[in-house]
């Protein structure tokens, strides 16, 4: 291979490991969506289609302990983004500690860096390209463009599309929503208006040509898409995917909270609270607590017109300060009841000071808000009044 082709390949490879080691809210989403089924296989074919949607599989793991192993490790993954390397790391003390032994690659560096890479790049640009399709569908975008990921080897049908600008309700998007097979790096970008997708790559002169949707006898898929490929991922769960949001406490509770710090490190968190509307889900409480308080729910969210306020009273938190709301609640250093419907956590740190967090449950019990969300002195002797204020309302 010539040392430019070899540079380029590696450039590509580069761009799209930083890509996926970005997670975002969705595509965690998308993931955890598929591990309340995780599915025992003997092949990679036993589950096709979209069944992946909602099931996790690893072709020949049939134990339960170690597929939820497993699941565990690509979670971990996706994430936090971690790296291939320590994926296979991961996968040797899984297999190591489980005894599983008959994994197509095992015996071999080459076999095993061949599976691993394989378990960790499907699921990362599956659940990537789940994630971004529940964005699309949520932007209400006019036109979307399918684009070609640049891989060294292209698909010719993969590149025949490249730049094909499509409604998004068009039949081509049920089965060629990318990636279209092992390896496919392709991808769709949302468009407004058809100058819009000419900005990100579209190309109104790239047409459909007669006969896109015919099923190959052989893969028994269209032309172009691998055998079992032939669905969007994560088209079968978007409502899923986007009720995230809404429906936070129906998730079990470290999703629950992963989900929440995905979103506060989130520039769109940044954006809302420079002009908030609507309501920002902010913590999860603990259910104990939650009960005490007559509340119904264990997301408290932040009101507009709360975080307004916090804007007046409160100028100098920033982004970073809202990071620490939850662990103001997980590792509070005191935890105190203000009343029938009113929760006061704090938390004191020796070198930050703290923080203190009020939530408040509504009178039905339906609604669960942040109502104050603060500082604690750094200096001790402030920190200790304020504290001792504090408990008496206990």
């Amino acid at each position: 291979m010539r040392a430019d082709a070899r540079h380029w390949n590696k450039t590509v490879a580069d761009r799209l490991s930083a890509t996926f080691r970005k997670p975002f809210p969705e595509q965690i989403a998308a993931f955890r969506v598929r591990l309340g089924n995780l599915v025992p296989t003997a092949r990679w074919d036993d589950i096709t289609g979209a069944a992946h949607d909602r099931g996790f599989m690893v072709a020949g793991a049939v134990k339960a302990d170690l597929l939820a192993d497993l699941a565990q490790a690509v979670d971990k993954a996706i994430a936090q983004g971690t790296s291939l390397e320590e994926f296979r790391r991961d996968f040797r003390q899984i297999v190591t500690n489980r005894g599983w032994h008959g994994w197509t690659g095992e015996g071999s560096k080459k076999g095993e860096a061949w599976r691993t890479r394989i378990i960790y790049q499907t699921n990362a640009k599956v659940s990537y390209a789940a994630g971004r399709l529940a964005q699309l569908h949520e932007g209400n975008f006019k036109f979307w463009v399918y684009r070609h990921g640049g891989s060294l080897e292209p698909r010719p049908q993969h590149l025949a599309w490249d730049g094909l600008i499509l409604p998004p309700d068009h039949p081509f998007w049920v089965t060629h929503g990318p990636p279209n097979g092992w390896g496919c790096s392709c991808y769709v970008i949302g468009a407004r208006s058809l100058a819009g997708a000419r900005r990100v790559g579209g190309n109104p002169n790239n047409k459909l040509q007669p006969g896109w949707e015919k099923i190959s006898p052989r893969t028994g898929t269209p032309d172009g898409i691998d055998k079992g490929w032939d669905h969007a991922p994560g088209a079968s769960a978007i409502d899923t995917i986007l009720a995230f949001r809404d429906k936070l406490d129906q998730l079990p509770e470290r999703p629950s909270v992963d989900l929440i710090a995905n979103w506060l490190g989130n520039a769109a968190f940044t954006n809302w609270l420079k002009s908030p509307k609507g309501n920002w889900p902010l913590v999860r409480i603990p259910a104990k607590d939650a009960k005490l308080i007559g509340s119904q729910k264990t997301v408290a969210d932040m009101s507009a017109s709360t975080a307004r306020k916090q804007l007046h009273r409160h100028p100098e938190l920033i982004t970073s300060d809202y990071a620490q709301a939850q662990r103001t609640i997980s590792e509070a250093t005191n935890s105190i009841q203000d009343g029938v419907n009113s929760f006061i956590y704090i938390l004191e740190d020796v070198d930050t000071g703290g923080h203190v967090l009020v939530v408040k449950a509504t009178q039905t019990g339906k609604g669960l808000f942040v109502t104050s969300f603060r500082r604690i002195s750094r200096d001790l002797a402030r920190r200790e009044r304020t504290i001792a204020q504090l408990l008496r309302k206990g």
